[in-house]
């Protein structure tokens, strides 16, 4: 999708003008392809450590293109920093500085990915040296051209980089299923999960349940995970019963509609899934409203449905799930959609920022009571996202918002599916309580 600014400002006369009044110039598209996802290549591998040997030797037995030198190529598609062993901030420079040079030479939709540890509290030297690299990575994901991202994966200590989490971590950052995600980091707490064998169909045998499914974003989260090899529980609202069924029909889900705010609901979803001999192994709380107004001007009307829909009704249905006891799979996978507005606020949406705030830390804790049976929790947060909402908002503010992040376009509602699709899998296994943001690298908050 090319929105109609993007067509008139990367060629022509539209093209000269904007380029002399310094405006931005996105890239057509973003590189967003069919499975299986390919690294981009050719692949260059930084780093001397043994880490970076082991990944190195991953990667060109996944088949990708790998090079341990800059100098020999021409165009650069990927470049992976391993960066897992500094141990003083003067150690980022011999590390990174090579790769300046080359930066004009990356491919369109190139992929920048570090791999490091997370600062701990216990060497100050140690620590700054892998603050730096956060730094280092959020700051070129603000320079990067045509498309291209930089990211992040921190490893905790004691994590090899060999990991499940490490492995699919990477998988997803170098591949175009993380097309609008740039600046961020994604954090291995363990080695928990396991490597994914059927990388076209990594989902297959798995059963998922999205909620707010019938349209918009839900709908391209359901066909996204049933494109992975799910099987797919549909839900919604019954005023949206008719798009529910055409998109069960097309996905041969099972749809289930129900208010999740409605009391009794968890019980209620609990005994539709029993009745259909269903157990989940993925649940993906997406359902969400908005109902925006100044502070000054927000009433209960507007403030409580917002809260119901977007955080209490998730914690309502989690908790149902898991007091069954039987409809829950053995290796759970929750991802829960917050939102930027939840980390940075935004102007009008005390009531829509609270609520998903709220997610973020209701995530935090349920991966704290999931993790001993081996399940996760986490959350995505979508920045501008090209949906039938965002349409809806005044022309130049939905033109300024747009443009307000690295990548200076929207994203797709396939973003935020792809990402959630990823911490779903059994290699997310040891990512657990973490947030992460979708947004193309939103210019408010982190």
């Amino acid at each position: 999708m090319t929105d109609t600014y993007t067509r008139l400002v990367r060629s022509g006369p539209g093209g000269m003008l904007a380029k002399q009044l310094g405006l931005p110039r996105p890239s057509r598209l973003l590189r967003r392809h069919d499975r299986p996802e390919p690294v981009l290549g050719p692949v260059v591998v930084l780093g001397t450590s043994a880490g970076a040997d082991a990944i190195a030797r991953r990667l060109l037995a996944e088949g990708a293109d790998v090079r341990r030198r800059l100098e020999d190529l021409r165009t650069v598609g990927s470049v992976l920093v391993v960066a897992d062993e500094l141990a003083a901030p003067a150690e980022l420079g011999p590390l990174v500085l090579p790769f300046a040079g080359a930066v004009r030479s990356l491919a369109p939709g190139a992929r920048v990915v570090t791999v490091s540890r997370p600062a701990t509290g216990e060497d100050p030297a140690r620590d700054a040296a892998r603050g730096g690299v956060e730094g280092f990575v959020r700051s070129l994901a603000h320079e990067l051209r045509a498309g291209g991202t930089a990211n992040g994966v921190l490893v905790a200590d004691g994590v090899g980089l060999d990991a499940p989490g490490v492995v699919g971590a990477l998988r997803f950052l170098l591949s175009a299923r993380s097309a609008f995600v740039t600046g961020q980091f994604l954090t291995v707490s363990s080695p928990a999960g396991t490597e994914t064998e059927n990388l076209s169909l990594p989902l297959a045998g798995r059963t998922a349940l999205v909620t707010g499914a019938a349209r918009g974003i839900g709908a391209a989260i359901a066909r996204t995970l049933a494109a992975d090899g799910a099987r797919l529980v549909v839900l919604d609202v019954p005023g949206a019963g008719t798009e529910l069924s055409r998109l069960a029909n097309e996905l041969r889900a099972v749809p289930i509609q129900l208010d999740v705010t409605s009391p009794g609901a968890g019980e209620r979803l609990v005994a539709a899934l029993r009745d259909r001999g269903l157990t989940l192994d993925i649940l993906v709380l997406n359902a969400g409203i908005t109902r925006d107004k100044l502070f000054a001007n927000m009433t209960p009307d507007r403030w409580d449905p917002v809260l119901a829909v977007n955080i209490t009704s998730q914690i309502a249905l989690s908790d149902a799930l898991l007091e069954a006891g039987d409809v829950l799979g053995e290796h759970p996978r929750v991802v829960s959609l917050a939102s930027t507005s939840g980390i940075a606020g935004n102007r009008g949406q005390t009531n829509y920022a609270a609520s998903k705030a709220g997610v973020m830390a209701f995530v935090d804790a349920l991966a704290a009571r999931l993790a001993p049976a081996g399940g996760t929790a986490n959350a995505v947060a979508p920045g501008f996202i090209e949906t039938e909402m965002t349409a809806k908002i005044p022309p130049v503010t939905r033109e300024i918002a747009r443009r307000l992040n690295s990548l200076q376009q929207g994203g797709l509602p396939v973003d935020v599916a792809e990402a959630i699709a990823f911490l779903a899998s059994d290699e997310a296994g040891g990512i657990q309580g973490e947030t992460l943001r979708v947004c193309g690298q939103n210019m408010v908050g982190k």
